[in-house]
């Protein structure tokens, strides 16, 4: 199982970026797909996450200025960033859980992308 992270790259605050996550070798229609994103000396953080249902959920921090979206079986999860702002600089990590058709915030992810950067500039 592969996920492939794209789209990343450098952009004025005020602008967007549309990231993508390609999965291989299974589908998660019935898992979580999610996107978090650690910066320089911070935790890693819950940016956004897709369920099984569609349901979306965001961290509060993106919340209003970014979107996840995903195809029926969860081969593609995109995240759309606007208004992007320096904070938001970080490399970026798609996930997918290996638990069906469970989702907690906090639960842990089997599989995960190998990160994009994210670079906002003031």
């Amino acid at each position: 199982v592969q996920l492939q992270a794209s789209g990343g790259g450098l952009v004025q605050a005020g602008g967007s970026l549309r990231l993508s996550c390609a999965a291989s070798g299974r589908t998660f229609s019935n898992n979580v797909m999610a996107w978090f994103r650690q910066a320089p000396g911070k935790e890693r953080e819950l940016v956004a996450a897709v369920t099984w249902t569609g349901t979306r959920t965001y961290g509060d921090s993106v919340r209003g200025r970014f979107t996840v979206s995903s195809d029926q079986f969860r081969t593609t999860t995109d995240l759309q960033m606007d208004s992007l702002k320096p904070e938001d600089t970080a490399i970026y990590y798609c996930a997918g859980s290996n638990v069906f058709r469970y989702y907690d915030e906090k639960m842990p992810y089997a599989y995960w992308g190998q990160g994009t950067q994210v670079t906002v500039s003031s």
